[in-house]
């Protein structure tokens, strides 16, 4: 029976919740080191947050702690969107109770912002934060760059409760790459590249200038494609040496994850097989060289500058990592557009970076290139490939729908914002940078500005966008289909 048309276990769902609310919970104790050594032992926000988050999924835990352990694939969906807004809401404790941001709905902004890796805030002067709080913000990337459902996919069996269906609704792109049959084996495999990769970035930021405090955050920002820095101008006070650091980290974190732990393996036959990251690799020189080539003729920057700060702009763009080491909007116009494309590509699937994914519009290419060859030569057969093997047109289909709501997503959020009072170019940049979960921007909300303007019925759009974007869309989306409910 098609598990759509099962009645919905919201025990269940509430069970996985509570688990999940316990875990963030925890997280937010991992906090109290930093509390005690920059705020002291008076400070309560942390250890009260921690408390009341971790009590409330207790409660919901234990009252469902007898439910059936089956979770269909309407659960799963149902489940994912949820346990991200749920998350969003605890998670904005930290802010509202230490009045490090008052408002809910900018607390909510910021904090939806982490969890889904935009990087987009209403905070003006970061640095004015308490250190633990500024941890938190970065730990909320760091949680929902690999998805905090992997996590869960990982944890649930041991519970008695399977997580495919979790899986599946989180990572809902072209394809997926199970590491293991076991799914929890992936999950368990993927987290750990994750953290090896968090600890080897703060060990080689400590190697520079970067004090350990500063390195950890910045670390947990970077790997997760996030783009929160606990700096006012984000890493353009940061050294040389850390920039190229964090360049090569960011192109870590928008490189499959599958293609890394081949690499740890040694096999490095299938990574450079693999279409797709040659594309990404073979983006970022391109527009890197074109954006410096320019940065030298107009702006008479030596050829080091000039390469860096194209390099890390562009790796910032295309991995939707969103971190800024210089104000792009002062370059001449035509690189505008060049950042804007990358706005809409994203880094490769299976990666923590927002966007398409570059696989999809690689497979949109070769698609039409087909289809312009089969008006000529109708009776020929002329599949899709790509690494060698021919891709389903079921497959191309999805693709295509993907794409078309992108578009109309994004048009629909550029609508929306224009609505709300604010000018085209602001609202195109807001809207492809939501959607695209890249925190930077075009318009009054560039890489030197902050969201905290915008009115609030342009925040609460934007956070939806936001979720729209790191769901991929159709997981959010399939909730609003009056079939999905049907029993």
């Amino acid at each position: 029976m098609n598990s759509f048309v099962t009645k919905t276990n919201y025990s269940i769902i509430a069970r996985i919740i509570g688990i999940l609310l316990m875990i963030e919970g925890l997280f937010m104790l991992s906090a109290l080191p930093i509390t005690f050594i920059y705020c002291g032992y008076d400070c309560y926000t942390m250890p009260l947050s921690s408390l009341i988050t971790f009590s409330t999924g207790f409660v919901l835990f234990l009252f469902n702690r007898k439910v059936k352990k089956e979770i269909g694939k309407r659960d799963g969906y149902i489940t994912v969107v949820l346990v991200w807004i749920v998350f969003t809401l605890f998670g904005s404790l930290p802010y509202l109770i230490s009045e490090s941001i008052p408002r809910f709905t900018d607390a909510f902004f910021e904090t939806i912002s982490g969890f889904t890796t935009t990087g987009s805030t209403i905070l003006i002067d970061i640095e004015a934060l308490p250190k633990d709080i500024l941890y938190w913000r970065s730990l909320t990337q760091w949680l929902g760059g690999i998805g905090i459902i992997v996590l869960t996919v990982a944890i649930l069996p041991f519970l008695g409760i399977g997580g495919f269906q979790l899986y599946i609704a989180e990572m809902p792109g072209v394809t997926y790459d199970k590491l293991h049959p076991r799914i929890t084996v992936t999950a368990k495999r993927i987290w750990a590249i994750y953290i090896v990769f968090t600890l080897a970035q703060i060990g080689l930021l400590c190697i520079g200038d970067m004090p350990l405090y500063d390195s950890i955050c910045h670390a947990l920002t970077t790997v997760s494609s996030g783009g929160f820095s606990i700096y006012n101008n984000s890493i353009a006070s940061c050294s040389v040496y850390s920039q190229y650091i964090i360049i090569f980290f960011m192109i870590f974190a928008g490189t499959n994850f599958a293609l890394h732990y081949f690499a740890l393996h040694l096999k490095f036959k299938k990574i450079f097989h693999n279409e797709e990251y040659r594309m990404y690799l073979t983006i970022i020189g391109v527009f890197t060289l074109i954006i410096a080539i320019g940065l030298i003729i107009a702006g008479n920057l030596n050829f080091e500058t000039a390469f860096r700060e194209s390099l890390f702009t562009v790796t910032a763009i295309l991995t939707t990592t969103g971190y800024a080491i210089t104000n792009y909007l002062l370059w001449p116009p035509i690189f505008w557009m060049l950042i804007v494309v990358l706005m809409f590509i994203g880094g490769c699937a299976g990666s923590t970076s927002g966007g398409m994914k570059i696989v999809r519009p690689l497979l949109l290419i070769r698609n039409s290139r087909a289809e312009l060859r089969r008006s000529i030569h109708p009776n020929a057969v002329l599949p899709v490939k790509l690494n060698g093997r021919t891709v389903p047109m079921e497959i191309i289909y999805k693709i295509m729908a993907f794409f078309s709501m992108y578009i109309l997503t994004f048009v629909v959020g550029v609508i929306g914002l224009s609505a709300f009072g604010l000018d085209f170019e602001t609202a195109i940049g807001a809207s492809i940078s939501s959607v695209g979960n890249i925190g930077l921007a075009i318009g009054d909300v560039g890489p030197v500005e902050s969201f905290a303007f915008m009115p609030d019925a342009a925040k609460w759009t934007l956070g939806f966008l936001m979720l729209l974007g790191r769901l991929e869309l159709f997981t959010v989306l399939i909730l609003f289909s009056p079939y999905f409910w049907k029993k």
